[in-house]
């Protein structure tokens, strides 16, 4: 596992990992592990890059993917797709040892500027 990013994670204190604009967010607690210097991702991360993603994904896939979410709907926001990020799920797995999670919060609007 290897990411850019990270948040405190220090024993007890409270946290946010947010997955993609169309998936869960997790309020978490720290653990506190020293092995990784008392922190843990701060969010999904991207599976693929902005240009790579507009490249890759139509907007009838991020309509797709929004189903059920209330969004601008806009191509504007195709570079920033579910399917470009990793699945907060698994980050969130891999995390387990980090962060101990207290709430999952289900994506129900998303407001973005473009």
């Amino acid at each position: 596992m290897s990411r850019k990013g990270a948040i405190d994670a220090s024993a007890g204190i409270p946290g946010l990992i947010p997955g993609s604009m169309g998936t869960s967010s997790y309020v978490v607690t720290g653990k506190g592990s020293r092995v990784a210097l008392n922190s843990s991702p701060h969010g999904a991360g991207r599976e693929y890059g902005r240009n790579a993603a507009r490249k890759r994904f139509s907007r009838a896939q991020l309509d797709a993917a929004m189903e059920g979410i209330e969004w601008r709907r806009t191509s504007a926001f195709l570079d920033e797709i579910p399917a470009a990020y990793k699945p907060v799920e698994q980050v969130m797995a891999d995390a387990a040892d980090l962060v101990e999670v207290r709430h999952i919060l289900r994506q129900i609007v998303n407001v973005k500027g473009d």
